[in-house]
């Protein structure tokens, strides 16, 4: 087995990982018939990364499972959602290959990828309705979603104006859309991206400066929470504390907002606090 033959079986095998223990055998077909279909309508294509080009739609629906929380329908429509764009098959053939239900998903995916440049840069607020709108499945802005976070988090390849083009729709565009959506941590990652590439000097002087404070955050925060801790034990509760730090792209809009610098913005982390029924309730 090639090297580029390895990655796409070690992609689809982590992608499978991903799934619930309750998918049945015939979803697990569907997935793999899309895999198949992509694999084979995108072969020998290569990415600007150098990598497999179905390597994309298996990091799409990843996250469409794992982070997203989709289901096989979604799962196999991730997988596809490049096919009808970029090959000679049709939706017709979606349809007849699988079902109705694809064939709708795609199509969304596809119209929207049709709007022009000039349509989404200027008009964003309009765009982003027209998103909410375009489709009665949700799952169509969903999977664009998370095909625009798999392209921002392997944008290093793309060149600087392209860079900063992407990154300023997202902002724009995609990341207020997560965050309409309730895709709160998805929301965060494209915002820090997007930031990455539209204020590159600006991003890894916060990122340099969080590094450097990391462990002084690490103490504070183990401090403040031994008191929190002792007293949740004393009342026999079972929890989980996390802390983390707030994304760059927050600490960028609270410097830029109030006019201040990084070592006057206080609140750069975050504490949770996990009781019981949250525990119970969180995925493993």
């Amino acid at each position: 087995m090639d090297k580029s033959s390895s990655l796409i079986k070690n992609s689809y095998n982590s992608l499978l990982r991903t799934l619930s223990n309750e998918t049945s055998k015939e979803d697990k077909k569907l997935i793999k018939k899309a895999f198949d279909l992509a694999n084979s309508s995108h072969k020998k294509i290569m990415r600007k990364s150098g990598e497999p080009y179905i390597i994309h739609p298996i990091s799409v629906a990843k996250i469409v499972s794992k982070d997203i929380g989709l289901g096989p329908t979604a799962i196999a429509s991730a997988l596809l959602h490049d096919v009808v764009e970029d090959t000679d098959y049709t939706l017709n053939d979606i349809e007849k290959a699988f079902n109705p239900k694809i064939r709708k998903i795609i199509n969304g995916l596809t119209k929207i990828s049709g709007f022009s440049e000039q349509d989404i840069s200027s008009q964003a607020e309009n765009f982003r309705k027209m998103l909410l709108t375009i489709s009665d499945d949700v799952r169509v802005i969903l999977i664009k979603l998370a095909d625009r976070l798999h392209n921002m988090q392997t944008l290093d390849s793309m060149p600087r104006l392209k860079q900063q083009k992407i990154g300023s729709e997202t902002l724009y565009i995609y990341a207020p859309l997560a965050h309409r959506l309730g895709l709160y941590s998805i929301k965060t990652e494209l915002e820090d991206l997007g930031l990455k590439y539209t204020e590159p000097e600006m991003y890894k002087d916060i990122a340099r400066q969080l590094n450097e404070t990391k462990k002084a955050r690490i103490q504070y925060i183990q401090r403040f929470t031994k008191p929190l801790k002792k007293s949740l034990k004393e009342h026999k509760l079972n929890f989980s504390i996390k802390g983390r730090p707030k994304s760059i792209f927050s600490i960028r809009k609270k410097m830029k907002n109030q006019g201040i610098t990084f070592d006057q913005v206080y609140d750069k982390f975050a504490i949770r606090i996990i009781l019981n029924s949250e525990l119970n309730n969180e995925k493993p």
